[in-house]
């Protein structure tokens, strides 16, 4: 364990790292051996891993189902392969062309699956590994692949080409056979023109060696295997997309462009048996029915008692325009049209039994849509839907932040879920989800997760990650507290963004209380509190406040003295000013003299009473206003308190600080005031404000029993508070003008905010875009009954340090360099009545930091866009700092717990994820993860304690990577099994009559048709094979876990006790005949015993 002087420079860290220098500041005089701290935190504590991939696959293209494992697989367009299997069962893998993903084929009960992409390439992946992995692939040189075809329980692949022709390949080898389909022998010598690409290739379910090709001009072939020829040639004018069997082998179903279903009997093809349009309107007078839209996909499926299912995609009428896309299922004499949210990319139907020449018995239909998942129950009336239990609903509004809470109170969670179950949709199907296969790890995390998205359309939603699952707790809707517009023409012109007007921007939760605030994008801030009562709030409780830059304030002395006001009416603090009609009876009312937008918000509240279920309620909603026909600018900093009961946020105009217990503004100051009057950095003249001015000073609270100065001034502000109402000179730069600065990060904490401070008090630091941290100390009443009452009182302390770059992240550690817990009050019920409600008093640290004269306690940790520094309080000495990265710069920082200690996490736009330990910023862990593609992943990448991190990685997925050690080395033992040990079922019985007369399946030895020795070799420029780790005997054996090898133990057991239970009983008949021949003879012997020779 290394031990660091916060004090000294450490000369070994400025040579291990040239790049990033570090550097500390001279030694001080108070230095003392016992102030040395001991870092527990190492390099080897840190390795960069992805661990799981939540959400809705994005873009998807293709669908396979394994109908015994019940595993779901859906391949994308860049060429990710998302496999399901029960409820926290999922997996992510990604094929290294990035070519998207046109087919997928189970090799059913085998755990493994083949992959067709759109580079003509085909891959087989072993599945029976927590980790799937490709074991072979096979790439097509000449020849574009279009379709593909895996017969149940064999190993021989066919593939369709565009060219018309089909290749076979071994699965077991992935090697080509010599056998070829050659289109030219498959149709009609007659034919003059080519019949275009392969679009379906299916075997007989009763003849395994016949083989129906389907061209796309319309044409099918059915192509006998063994004689190498065409039985039957099917003609129809509409180009084919799709084809089904009947599971007799004596019909087939195809489904054509001009939206009919055609049905053809096997032995006559001159024909179709029956020609329907299932959409179409039928003319009175016998003529064709008009045509539709093309029916992209059909299914035929038997029942054993009852009617057949023909289910389908598309066939619409063209009169339809508009019309959402449709699944139609025909049964018997009714069509059931069910109408989805998106576009359909696939649908499968799931059956009762795997084997093709059985009836089907369909139970369900799986149906893969542009942006969702649906399953549909067959079996009830009405086609229900199954309730999804995976994580697909992330994008159901566009993430446009998000935030990861790792390690939070194990109370939490049950307390959201509580809420959030009340909001769960009724009328699904009252069976269990159908894909239902694979095994959960046996290893979790001990710690519980949130992640908290906000999301467009103003929703935001919480989740529960822990054990390395996601799982959605509850749902709140902000935009509940606005007035919608219900048209386009109704849009309020006061609006500044034209979509999206209530979009999440920042998220701020305090876990413990559950207080929480949010900031839109319509520069509004809302603060929740939870409640497990219900209310009804006759009228939201609104706080108008009024920000402009202060530069444009000067050149305008007519509107200097509302620079920092809340725009309200007169009245107490108790009784803050609500949205009620008669504030602000129109916008024009609100005008300026010269016709400009003036004090009014960007939308509109809500005038109606509003019903809040138990859950998040409003607390308070403070909207920024026009200023003299300007929109205010968008938030970019928001912090809560629920110990000191206040919300801070800025922008680029200034900070604003509001008491949401009394509901009044407390500080509204311009970054123009803040710098000019605390910064020592600053240069900038000054110039007196008029006398008018120090009462719009920083806090007009509404407060008519008290006068602004003393709202503001706290009982130990000194005389240098006065500079509050001193503004910088008119006589800026136009240079400043374009580099606006903005308050960038806010963090609330007990501090030793002065130099001469010997006791943490109250404080609000303030990080800027230029780099600048200011402290702001609180003077917060001490009773409940004193802090509803009495003002919190304001002290500027000035400037701490100036960093290169924005700053992002504030934390604190003490005096052993230990990251010290924000400052919290627990929860309560608010909604009690008042006597039951008892009201706990705030937490404060379990040792509240005290410093002596020369001694410093605490230490500030500060990060920016481009350095890191530590910096000693009360002495404001930087003691560490380090330069992240030069070319670059960090997106998101954040001071995080590990099991072994504290440190600071950074990602950069270079794609680099950094950690630092803490309090020297020596450099542990740099890794070339991630470049940034888009701004998402910017918005959405958040750091989390105990090695956790998040991004948005599409916009409808969430990727979740480790930085731990630990959570590297269990992974393996926490993910999920997909594959699992399980009988294949037994084959349909045959009948007696049907094996005595052969009208049962007729099976095909594949292996004499299609092996080297019968069909030869194929060319070698036809294909590339690119071998994987071991072929299938080596991936059947392939370790899959402990339960895995328990569970084939048992099956092996349970098939050696089977065969000696057959030995015995051979062993008994033998014995039995055995005895009967020894009687036999016996008898025979005493017949002849006394006989002569010639007596017999």
């Amino acid at each position: 364990m290394k031990k660091f002087n916060i004090r000294k420079v450490l000369d070994g860290l400025t040579a291990a790292s040239s790049s990033s220098s570090a550097a500390a500041a001279s030694p001080q005089s108070g230095n003392r051996e016992n102030d040395m701290i001991q870092e527990t935190l190492q390099s080897e504590h840190f390795q960069l891993c992805k661990t799981l991939r939540h959400g809705f696959p994005y873009q998807p293209s293709s669908m396979a189902f394994d109908p015994v494992q019940k595993i779901l697989a859906i391949g994308t367009q860049s060429g990710a392969l998302r496999l399901f299997g029960r409820a926290g069962v999922e997996c992510y893998c990604q094929h290294e062309s990035g070519s998207a993903v046109i087919q997928l084929e189970f090799l059913v009960n085998e755990g493994a699956l083949v992959s067709a992409l759109a580079d003509d390439s085909i891959h087989l992946w072993n599945l029976r590994q927590k980790l799937p992995a490709i074991l072979h692939s096979l790439k097509f040189n000449r020849e574009r692949i279009t379709f593909c075809h895996l017969p149940f329980q064999s190993k021989w692949l066919y593939v369709g080409t565009e060219r018309g022709n089909i290749h076979i390949v071994n699965v077991e080898s992935f090697t080509l056979s010599g056998y070829v389909i050659m289109w030219n022998k498959a149709i009609e010598l007659s034919s003059k023109t080519h019949p275009g690409p392969v679009v379906h290739i299916s075997d007989n379910p009763m003849d395994e060696g016949k083989l129906l090709i389907g061209f796309e001009c319309g044409i099918v072939v059915l192509w006998d295997l063994k004689s190498k020829k065409a039985d039957y040639r099917y003609n129809y004018d509409e180009a084919i997309h799709s084809v089904a069997w009947h599971h007799e082998g004596k019909q087939f179903v195809c489904s054509h462009s001009d939206g009919t279903l055609t049905t053809w009997n096997v032995r006559a093809p001159a024909k179709p048996a029956q020609i329907i349009t299932p959409h179409g309107k039928q003319p009175k007078d016998g003529k064709k029915p008009e045509p539709c839209k093309p029916i992209l996909k059909v299914e035929y499926k038997t029942t054993r008692a009852g009617d057949p299912f023909m289910i389908l995609c598309g066939g619409l009428s063209y009169d339809t325009v508009g019309r959402r896309a449709c699944l139609t299922v025909m049964h018997g004499k009714s069509t059931a049209v069910l109408e989805m949210d998106y576009p359909i990319v696939d649908f499968l139907t799931l059956c009762e039994t795997p084997y093709p020449n059985d009836f089907q018995d369909p139970y369900a239909v799986v149906v893969l849509l542009e942006k969702d998942l649906v399953v549909i129950d067959l079996a009830q009336i009405g086609y229900p839907i199954f309730e999804n239990p995976y994580p697909l609903s992330i994008h159901e509004s566009p993430v446009t932040c998000c935030e990861y809470f790792a390690d939070c109170p194990a109370e939490v969670i049950p307390a959201l879920y509580s809420v959030g179950s009340r909001q769960k949709r009724q009328g699904f199907s009252k069976k269990e989800w159908p894909v239902s296969g694979g095994n959960w790890g046996q290893g979790t995390l001990s710690f519980s997760e949130i992640i908290i998205t906000g999301h467009a359309d103003g929703s935001i939603k919480f989740w529960d990650a822990s054990a390395l699952m996601l799982q959605v707790l509850y749902k709140l809707k902000t935009a509940k507290v606005f007035e919608k517009p219900r048209g386009k023409e109704e849009k309020s012109s006061t609006e500044i963004v034209d979509e999206d007007p209530f979009a999440i921007q920042i998220l701020s939760w305090c876990p413990e209380s559950r207080v929480l605030c949010v900031a839109g994008v319509s520069a509004h801030v809302i603060v929740y509190r939870f409640s497990k009562q219900e209310v009804t709030t006759e009228v939201v409780q609104l706080l108008e406040v009024r920000m402009q830059c202060e530069l444009n304030e000067v050149e305008s002395p007519e509107g200097g003295g509302e620079q920092a006001s809340a725009v309200s009416t007169p009245g107490t603090s108790s009784s803050p000013q609500t949205s009620l009609p008669q504030s602000h009876p129109s916008t024009s009312s609100n005008n300026s003299s010269d016709g400009l937008r003036d004090n009014v918000p960007c939308l509109k509240v809500r005038s109606s009473p509003l019903k809040q279920s138990p859950g998040y309620q409003v607390e308070l909603l403070i909207q920024l206003v026009w200023v003299s026909g300007e929109p205010p600018q968008q938030i970019t900093s928001l912090a809560v308190n629920s110990a000191y009961g206040l919300v801070a946020f800025g922008n680029g105009n200034g900070l604003a600080v509001v008491d949401y217990l009394q509901k009044t503004l407390l500080l509204n100051m311009s970054i123009a005031e803040l710098n000019g009057s605390t910064d020592p950095h600053h240069r900038q003249p000054r110039s007196p404000r008029k006398a008018r001015q120090p009462s719009a000073g920083l806090c007009d609270g509404n407060d008519a029993s008290a006068t602004p100065e003393e709202r503001c001034k706290s009982p130990t502000s000194d005389a240098r508070d006065n500079s509050f109402s001193r503004s910088r000179s008119s006589s800026v730069t136009s240079l400043e003008r374009e580099s606006r600065e903005v308050i960038s990060s806010l963090y609330f904490c007990d501090s030793l905010s002065k130099k001469s401070e010997t006791v943490a008090v109250p404080s609000l630091w303030v990080g800027t875009s230029l780099g600048s941290m200011l402290t702001i100390a609180l003077t917060v009443p001490s009773t409940p009954e004193q802090r509803m009452q009495q003002p919190v009182g304001v002290c500027f302390c000035g400037s701490v340090v100036r960093l290169k770059g924005g700053i992002l992240r504030m934390a604190q550690l003490d005096a052993s360099g230990t990251l010290l817990p924000h400052i919290y009050e627990p929860w309560y019920e608010p909604n009690a009545p008042e006597e039951e409600k008892e009201r706990p008093r705030r937490r404060q640290p379990t040792s509240p930091p005290s410093s002596q004269e020369n001694q410093d306690c605490q230490y500030a940790v500060v990060c920016s866009e481009k350095q890191a520094k530590v910096v000693a309080l009360p002495s404001q000495n930087c003691i560490y700092e380090h330069n992240i990265t030069e070319a670059s710069f960090v997106l998101r920082a954040d001071v995080v717990m590990m099991t072994a200690g504290v440190g600071l996490a950074c990602f950069c736009a270079n794609g680099h994820i950094m950690t630092l330990s803490l309090p020297s910023l020596r450099p542990l862990l740099d890794v070339n993860y991630l470049p940034l593609t888009d701004m998402r992943i910017a918005r959405t990448f958040c750091f989390s304690n105990q090695g956790q991190a998040l991004y948005l990685t599409s916009p409808t997925e969430i990727q979740r990577i480790t930085y731990s050690q630990e959570t590297c080395d269990n992974l393996q033992e926490m993910l999920g099994e997909l594959f699992t040990p399980v009988e294949t079922p037994e084959a349909p019985n045959r009948g007696f009559f049907k094996g005595l007369f052969g009208g049962g399946a007729q099976s095909l030895d594949r292996e004499d048709l299609f092996g080297e020795v019968a069909a030869g070799k194929a060319s070698r420029s036809l294909a590339q094979h690119i071998p994987g780790p071991g072929g299938m005997e080596g991936m059947k054996g392939a370790a899959s876990g402990v339960v895995g090898e328990l569970a084939r133990a048992r099956i092996a057991l349970d098939e050696r006790g089977q065969k000696l239970g057959e030995l015995e009983e051979r062993t008994a008949a033998m014995m039995a005949s055995a005895d009967s021949f020894s009687r036999h003879a016996h008898d025979i012997m005493l017949k002849y015993k006394d006989k002569k020779w010639y007596q017999l």
